[in-house]
């Protein structure tokens, strides 16, 4: 009799996935790169769905995602012009109560007046499309044209506003995390880099046709949990060069690993939060919800907030 041979570990198997040429990366997606090679290829190349929770208790963490869920739907449909109280009305839960009141009591200020939810941008990187949905955009004048003309005027010639300039754009993000991320774990997310720098590839049509420059840009996430206390983050030249540069090498790595084996992120202590754990022999039980918060501060920033990007993708 043959005795079988023990089953090869995951890490070993053939991969024959290649990344498609029609592949459009999100903030998402290269964050998962970023923090974990396998789980970008488990998740987006073989679209494996693997059973397994990613914190306990699931049923909590589920609940906190869907109210998060139904917030953007109420900010959306205030943006779009629904009555607060008529919104209101169908709010029963405590928290989205909660956050809905300081939704209303303490938004974002000062956002131009000309808003667009729920706007799709894309623009190709490194041979690839690159896209992007946003909660809200606002464009508007700029301070110097809300002062009016005379303003302009004694500011001198070179304030003179061209068309479709003299103009900002304001990113807001919604955010429901339990926690308020420290400022420099949201500077190093994809996100804060993409959202910027896809407003001004390709967000000139919410600019009278005019390309936006990345001094107009600015992003901002707001908390409903800490509403007082949002992070802002102006964009200029040199970021915009540095993340064009940037993201065309983080997508040339992902193109050119097509055909090779994605390796496993190095901070094991990550994958209790991953649902491929026990596929990459990383453990069988689900990191704890309450733990979360205190692994939100590692320098490393793994992605573990795990309402903090999944619900900005969501379509409606």
């Amino acid at each position: 009799m043959t005795t079988p041979l023990p089953p090869t570990p995951y890490s070993l198997l053939p991969t024959p996935y290649s990344l498609p040429t029609n592949f459009q990366f999100s903030q998402g997606s290269l964050q998962d790169y970023v923090d974990c090679p396998r789980r970008f290829q488990l998740r987006y190349l073989q679209r494996l769905a693997w059973p397994a929770v990613e914190v306990e208790p699931a049923l909590e963490n589920e609940r906190h995602l869907q109210q998060g869920t139904a917030f953007h739907r109420l900010a959306h449909q205030h943006t779009l012009g629904i009555a607060p109280e008529r919104l209101s009305s169908a709010v029963t839960d405590a928290d989205l109560r909660r956050w809905w009141h300081n939704y209303l009591e303490h938004g974002p200020e000062d956002l131009p007046e000309s808003r667009y939810p729920e706007v799709v941008l894309s623009a190709p990187v490194g041979g690839y499309r690159l896209i992007a949905k946003y909660d809200l955009i606002a464009v508007g004048p700029s301070a110097m044209l809300r002062a009016g003309p005379s303003a302009i005027l004694r500011a001198g010639p070179s304030a003179m506003p061209r068309a479709g300039a003299g103009k900002r754009a304001v990113i807001v993000d919604w955010k429901t995390s339990r926690k308020r991320p420290r400022r420099r774990w949201l500077a190093e997310r994809l996100q804060t880099r993409v959202y910027p720098y896809l407003l001004v590839r390709a967000g000139g049509h919410l600019n009278d046709g005019q390309i936006l420059e990345a001094e107009q840009v600015e992003m901002v996430y707001w908390f409903a949990n800490f509403p007082e206390e949002p992070a802002h983050f102006v964009y200029d030249t040199a970021q915009y060069e540095a993340d064009e540069a940037y993201l065309t090498s983080l997508v040339g790595q992902v193109a050119n690993l097509s055909n090779s084996f994605y390796p496993l992120t190095t901070q094991k202590r990550h994958c209790k939060y991953c649902r491929y754990r026990s596929l990459c022999q990383r453990g069988v039980r689900a990191g704890a919800l309450d733990e979360i918060e205190d692994e939100l501060e590692l320098d490393e920033g793994f992605d573990i907030s795990l309402d903090f990007e999944q619900i900005a993708e969501i379509e409606y």
